[in-house]
């Protein structure tokens, strides 16, 4: 039977705490940007600051929300193995 690596066990609370808020600091960063630049641009680029101080902060908590888990690591299955039951075999 395989062991488990150290690897494949999932981040601990505090390391994906830790990353949800570096994320969700970047997005609401990039909003602030788009709120400053409103004040300097015009025409299509008015619009897409707008937009993105709109809905980055939607797209920034679903972000912040996903939890990423290592890939499940595959289960082998022992070959060869047979069992036995007294007297009786059974394979």
């Amino acid at each position: 039977m395989k062991q488990q690596s150290i690897t494949s066990l999932p981040a601990s609370p505090e390391v994906e705490r830790r990353n949800r808020m570096i994320k969700y600091s970047i997005a609401m960063g990039v909003r602030v940007i788009c709120i400053v630049l409103m004040l300097f641009v015009q025409g299509w680029w008015l619009v897409v600051c707008a937009l993105g101080a709109i809905l980055l902060p939607y797209f920034a908590v679903v972000v912040a929300t996903v939890k990423i888990s290592p890939p499940a690591a595959e289960v082998l299955r022992p070959g060869g193995v047979e069992l036995y039951r007294g007297n009786d075999e059974v394979k």
